[in-house]
This record gives structure tokens, sequence and C-alpha cells, in this order.
């Protein structure tokens, strides 16, 4: 047995050391090494919007390309997309935002990940929601401080509370993540919860990052709101959005976040550090984008909209299985707890046995044990076919005694 000490060029950094994939990404792969042996798998786990880009983006981008539009632009992004950017955020919310509080980045996780890094220092405490997506725990290690997950409640739709909140706050508490509507269970938070929050933020002079990139996907009657709305928060507030979901962009790679200038300053130095700049031509068809597709965005959100009552009502025809309907994005997340058996065994066993890829509640922290979350983006065909093999599978199930 090789009993040589391990080299210096062989050890990594404590920030990676426990550093997992994405769980969507995880069972995307073993997903298409069954399709790569024959396998017909029908694909509810990534989150995935089931459109094309809208042809008036498409062209735009690939337009600029043919003009050339290919080099290198500020680090922060056009200048006309962070105008355009500002002026629509600030006429929606009624609000002065300026284009220097505006980053562009390619995709709107660096607008997690990099004003986390600008804020969070070794030993500061980040609240997170639990289940909530894994990329915010990610960030808060990669940048030095500890995750505080903070459990939310399955009896209220899992929603966040104000006091479920203010119990996990400690002196080293410097920043809550919010995520409206919330991916993986769908829950949109009311105004009312929204301002709780700031009040907790503004007590105890807190960071908030607000990542509203589904706000677009957000289902009549219930209304999205912002957290830069409310008073005082604007100084404190992160808000991060993209055109991924909203507008089927999601291998365009293009994010935003709205901040304070000071800051979006200094996580515009990160971008240069890191990224150099976004893409000039997927900039450019963000612009459209803004200027020429609500009609189509509202018409993606209607046909979801449709898709998450057919899956909520065929979840809830199985015996057992409890779905509440979720009020934005585009996941369900059913309580599968009554068969005994972990989140992860249930996924893997519906993609192995069924050909039916989901994910484990689990995949977003520990308080999805007893769920799955499914993305419904997928068309209406393949979602009842989805559903006949889960229920079949289901049935053939033994309870837990």
């Amino acid at each position: 047995m090789d009993s040589t000490p391990q080299t210096k060029i062989h050890r990594f950094a404590r920030a990676v050391t426990d550093l997992e994939p994405e769980g969507a990404y995880r069972t995307l792969a073993a997903a298409q090494q069954l399709e790569s042996q024959g396998r017909q798998i029908i694909h509810l786990e990534i989150g995935e919007p089931g459109f094309q880009t809208p042809s008036m983006i498409a062209e735009r981008g690939i337009e600029s390309i043919r003009q050339g539009k290919t080099r290198y632009t500020p680090a922060a992004g056009l200048a006309e997309l962070r105008q355009t950017i500002a002026e629509q955020t600030g006429t929606r919310l009624g609000l002065k935002i300026t284009a220097d509080q505006v980053v562009i980045g390619p995709g709107a996780k660096p607008l997690l990940f990099l004003p986390t890094l600008a804020l969070i220092s070794t030993g500061d405490e980040v609240i997170y929601p639990d289940p909530g997506f894994p990329s915010y725990e990610a960030m808060i290690r990669v940048s030095g401080g500890t995750p505080v997950p903070c459990r939310m409640d399955s009896n209220q739709n899992f929603s966040s509370h104000y006091e479920t909140i203010e119990q996990r706050i400690t002196p080293r508490t410097r920043m809550i993540v919010i995520n409206s509507p919330c991916n993986p269970t769908g829950t949109v938070l009311n105004l009312k919860q929204l301002e709780a929050i700031a009040s907790i933020a503004i007590e105890h002079d807190l960071w908030v990052i607000s990542d509203e990139i589904y706000r677009n996907l957000t289902y009549p009657p219930v209304q999205h709101h912002s957290m830069l709305c409310i008073p005082e928060m604007q100084e404190r507030t992160i808000l991060v959005d993209g055109f991924s979901k909203s507008h089927a962009m999601t291998g365009w790679r293009l994010g935003y976040g709205i901040m304070p200038s000071g800051l979006a300053e200094k996580v515009g130095l990160l971008m240069v550090h890191s990224v150099g700049c976004t893409a000039e031509f997927t900039q450019h068809a963000g612009l459209a984008a803004l200027h020429c597709c609500e009609e189509q965005t509202i018409a993606m959100r209607d046909i979801y909209q449709s898709r998450r009552d057919l899956i909520v009502q065929r979840l809830n025809q199985i015996d057992g299985i409890h779905c509440e309907a979720p009020s934005g994005a585009f996941y369900v997340f059913p309580d599968v707890s009554f068969l005994g058996r972990s989140s992860q065994s249930i996924a893997d066993a519906l993609l192995h046995d069924v050909g039916v890829a989901v994910l484990p509640g689990t995949a977003f922290g520990a308080a999805g044990e007893g769920y799955l979350r499914l993305c419904y983006a997928n068309h209406h065909d393949n979602l009842h076919q989805a559903m006949d093999r889960i229920e079949a599978w289901f049935q053939q199930q033994p309870r837990k005694s």
C-alpha cells in the first residue's frame, strides 16, 4: 500500500473540500447515462424552460454576432442594458434606480456569488432557506461564512416566518437570503412576510439577497412583491434576476443584480477578475427581451400554470401523496413521506424502474426529506406519460406500517 504522504499540490482549499454538485446535474447525468443505453427517460429533474428562446430575441443575438458584437464589454455590462434595466425596474417598483446600481453577469449565479464574496468574511453567518436552492449554501461556504439553514414550515407551504428567522439571529449574523418565488417549493412570499423579514434586517443591520429569478412566473391572482420596495431596504438589498427562466434563455447566460452603487462597484471589480465580462451579443439579445417580449413571457407563464394544474391534480390522485399547488416558478414539491423511505431512494427508483427523472427533496436541504421536486416545464403529453408511470410505481409500493 502506498504510504507516500499527500503533497502540497494535491491539497485543495478548505472552501472547495466539501463542495457538492447540484443534485439536478447529478441526476441529469445519471438519466443521460441510461439514455445512452437505449432507455427512454422523461426529464422532470432539471429546471429548464419547456420553450425555445423567442425568435425576436434569438434573431437579435444572431444579428449582433453578424455585426461583430463579439468583443469585450465593460465588466458591469453594456451601458444601454444597465440603463434599461434600471428604468424598467424603477418604473415597475415605483423607485428611483440608476444604472450604476446595476451589474450584468453571465447568468444570475455570479450575482449571487460575487456580492456574497464582497460582503461575507470568515465567521460571518448567513441565514438561507431550507429547503432552498443549493448554491446558497455553496456561496456562503466559499466566501468563508457560516451557513445557517432556516427550516421552512411545511405546514405553511414552506413560507418564511418572522419567528423562524428571528430565532437564528446571532451577533455574527451578516446576511439573510430569500427566494420568491421559491425553488424548489414554488412558494411566493406575501408583502406582510417580506415586511417582517425587512424589520429583522433593519433592526440587526443585515444585508438581504433577494433572489427573484422566477418573478415573471408568479401565477394570478397571486402578486409578486419585491424586497426592494420596502422602505429603508434599498440600502441593504441585493435584488437578483435574469432572463433564463422568464425568457427561456438558460444557455444564453444572462442575469443581473441591482444593489447600492458602492457595492455594485466592488462587484464590478470581482467581475473583472473572475469572468471578465458577459458576452456582448448576449446582452443585445437581453435588450430585445426587455423591449419586445412581454407578451411571450406572459403566454409562457399561462401555459406553465396549466401544466401546474395538470401535475398537481394527477399527484393528488395518488393514494398517500399530498401536493400543494405552487404560486410561482415551475416546480411542485409533493409530500411522499407515507412510504417511509428516503427521498433519495424514491427518486432513484423512479429513474431506474420507470424512467422518470425527479429530484429528492434533500437535494435542497435536510428539510426536504420526505419530498420530491418535479419540474413541470415539460410538454403536456410528456407530463401525462410521466404521471402514468409515477402513479403505477407508487401503487406497487408497500406502505410503512
